[in-house]
């Protein structure tokens, strides 16, 4: 991967602990070329394999958008094998970030469009700022959402509420994302990062082996009938019940003290 390529995603550790991953294409809306979605891929599995990661932040550089999915320009000129891979790398980067072992942050400013918008439902938490706007415009250019939108947006917002956004390709502002579900919270541009990394912190405070086995749980228990679901869960909280942290956080809160965790 050449210098320029290794630019279109940056990651900066603002904090012990957090990571902020920055898709910079601002002048192209950060749209997911084949170069920066392969750069992002990368920057996830470095991220994946840090033990001493706690919370990661997503978010698009410029004001304009967060993310307008792929990048149109690039695959008018793609042949259909090209296309079908692209597709295939975009899906597969987002499956990733949805599988990063610790919960993912999206700040979105601006547009979070297509794949753009499907890359905002891998987080597990969103913040968006007050001219944030979502839409699945697939249907629109003959096309639906591939890289998990069909099936995570539903999970989210509910069948119904999902069917009229993937049905009719509408765009939903920031107040619309808020009552369905889309977003956790609103902020003016200028408080959005302040959030997002003061909620990336509140995570970061708590007991990584604990918020690690949190994320596990969900994904896992993702679907399943209840009866293997809770069998789930019983396995990772038997996990922690050995722990240095869970003693830490016994000790500390008999003694009225903030707990010092230490990840083992």
């Amino acid at each position: 991967m050449n210098g320029a390529s290794e630019t279109l995603v940056l990651c900066e550790r603002t904090d012990p602990g957090i990571a902020v991953l920055t898709l910079n294409r601002p002048e192209a809306r950060n749209a997911l070329s084949r170069a920066l979605v392969a750069n992002l891929r990368r920057r996830v599995d470095e991220l994946s394999a840090d033990e001493f990661l706690r919370a990661v932040v997503l978010v698009g550089a410029g004001e304009r958008a967060f993310c307008a999915g792929a990048d149109l320009v690039e695959r008018r000129s793609m042949t259909v094998a090209q296309l079908n891979a692209h597709t295939e790398a975009i899906s597969d980067a987002i499956e990733a970030v949805a599988a990063l072992p610790v919960p993912v942050i999206g700040a979105i400013r601006g547009y979070a469009l297509a794949g753009g918008a499907e890359l905002t439902l891998a987080c597990d938490m969103r913040i968006g700022t007050t001219d944030a706007v979502f839409g699945f415009p697939e249907v629109k250019i003959g096309i639906y959402p591939g890289a998990g939108g069909v099936l995570r947006l539903p999970r989210l917002i509910g069948p119904s509420a999902a069917n009229d956004l993937l049905f009719s390709g509408r765009q939903v502002d920031a107040d619309e994302g808020l009552r369905l579900g889309l977003l956790n919270a609103v902020a003016t541009s200028g408080e959005l990062m302040d959030i997002a990394l003061e909620k990336a912190r509140e995570i970061a405070s708590n007991a990584p082996l604990a918020v690690r086995a949190v994320k596990r749980a969900l994904r896992e228990s993702e679907g399943l009938p209840v009866d293997q679901a809770n069998e789930v869960v019983r396995r990772h909280r038997k996990t922690l019940d050995a722990t240095a942290d869970y003693a830490e956080g016994l000790a500390a809160f008999a003694e009225k003290r903030p707990p010092t965790f230490t990840g083992q």
